[in-house]
C-alpha cells in the first residue's frame, strides 16, 4: 500500500470516530437536528447521483421519499409491525412502484424522461391528498411512533428520545446508503452505467441491455428514497403530502449539482452545505429557493465540476504557479 491510499485510509478512518463522537461534543437540540437532516439529504442527493449515472435524470425522488414514508408509517399504525421492518418496506415500497413506473418509461430519455418522472412526484402527492381514508389528505398523518428502543446491555441503550440516538441512526443509515452505492459504482454494473451514460447504442452494440440498467439504476436510487422518506416520517412524527412537493426533487437536484455530480462525494459536500446556508440566513429562509437558484447559477457559470472540483482547481493552479516561477 503506498503513502497517499494510506493517508487517504486514515483520513476515513478519523472523520468516522470524529463523526460518532461528535454528540458528545455537541450536545445542542437544534445543531443535532440539523445534523440528522443533513444525513437525510446526503441519503438523498447521494441516491440521485446513482440514477444519473445512466444518463437518465429523474426528479421522482419527492415522491418515492413519501412512498417511503407514508408506507412505513402505515405498516406500523396500521398493522402494528416494528418499525425496524417498516423501514426497509418502506424502501422497497418505492423500489417496486420505481420498477412498475419504471419499464414503462425508459425508453424516454433526456427530457422527457425528466418530466414524467416530475409528473409522477406530483401524481403521488395528489393521491395522498385525495386519499383522505389512508393518509389523512392534505392534514396528514401525526403522532407517527417513534423507532422501538435498542438495548444491548453493558453496550448500548437507545430509546430514541434523544436527538442524539436519531443522529446515531441517520449517520449509519447515510454510511449504509454511501457504502453500497459506492460498491455497486466501483464494479462491473457502475462501470456499465457509466458506459450507458457516455453512449447507450455502442453499448448495445456490444450486447448490454442499457433499458435493463437503466430501469434496475432508477429502482436501486429509488430505495434509497424511501429509505430516508421512512426515516423522515418517524424522526418527525407527522407527515402531509405538502411535504414532499416537486421542489424538494429540484432541491436535491441541486444538492447533487452544486456539490458535482461527476465525483462521488460531490452530492455529499452538495447536501452538506446547502442544508447549512439556509440556517445560517436565520430569517431569510423565506428567500431559499431564490438564494438556491444563485448559488446553482455561479456553479454552473464558474465551477462546472461543483464544489467538489475546487481542490483539484487550487491544486492545478498552485502547481501551474510553481512551475511557470
Amino acid at each position: 500500500m503506498n503513502r497517499k491510499k494510506m493517508v487517504k485510509r486514515m483520513g476515513s478512518v478519523a472523520l468516522l470516530l470524529m463523526l460518532f463522537l461528535l454528540p458528545r461534543a455537541v450536545t445542542q437540540p437544534y445543531v443535532l437536528h440539523l445534523l440528522v437532516i443533513i444525513g437525510i439529504n446526503v441519503v438523498l442527493a447521494s441516491s440521485l447521483r446513482f440514477i444519473a449515472t445512466s444518463g437518465q435524470l429523474s426528479l421522482a425522488h419527492a415522491g418515492m421519499m413519501s412512498v417511503g414514508a407514508y408506507a412505513s408509517t402505515l405498516l406500523v399504525m396500521k398493522l402494528g409491525l416494528s418499525f425496524w421492518v417498516a423501514l426497509p418496506l418502506g424502501g422497497l415500497a418505492a423500489m417496486t412502484l420505481a420498477f412498475l413506473v419504471g419499464f414503462p418509461f425508459v425508453r424516454l430519455k433526456g427530457i422527457y424522461f425528466t418530466m414524467v418522472t416530475l409528473f409522477l412526484t406530483e401524481f403521488i402527492r395528489l393521491i395522498a391528498e385525495q386519499w383522505k381514508s389512508l393518509t389523512g389528505g392534505p392534514s396528514g398523518i401525526i403522532a407517527i411512533p417513534r423507532p422501538g428502543a435498542v438495548v444491548i446491555p453493558g453496550l448500548l441503550n437507545a430509546d430514541f428520545v434523544s436527538k442524539a440516538d436519531f443522529y446515531y441512526l441517520a449517520l449509519i443509515i447515510a454510511l449504509v446508503t454511501l457504502v453500497i452505492l459506492y460498491a455497486i459504482e466501483s464494479s462491473r454494473v457502475g462501470t456499465t452505467l457509466l458506459s450507458i451514460q457516455q453512449s447507450d447504442s455502442l453499448a448495445e452494440s456490444v450486447g448490454v441491455n442499457s433499458s435493463w440498467l437503466r430501469v434496475l439504476a432508477f429502482a436501486i436510487g429509488c430505495f434509497f428514497a424511501g429509505l430516508a422518506g421512512a426515516f423522515y416520517s418517524h424522526y418527525l412524527s407527522a407527515i402531509n403530502p405538502g411535504s414532499f412537493g416537486f421542489l424538494v426533487s429540484i432541491y436535491i437536484l441541486i444538492y447533487m449539482v452544486v456539490g458535482g455530480m461527476r465525483k462521488f462525494a460531490g452530492p455529499v459536500i452538495g447536501a452538506i452545505i446547502l442544508t447549512i446556508i439556509p440556517e445560517l440566513a436565520g430569517g431569510l429562509k423565506e428567500y431559499e429557493p431564490f438564494a438556491f437558484a444563485g448559488i446553482l447559477l455561479l456553479v454552473i457559470f464558474f465551477l462546472r465540476g461543483g464544489v467538489v472540483s475546487l481542490a483539484e482547481r487550487m491544486t492545478g493552479a498552485r502547481k501551474k504557479g510553481v512551475s511557470s516561477a
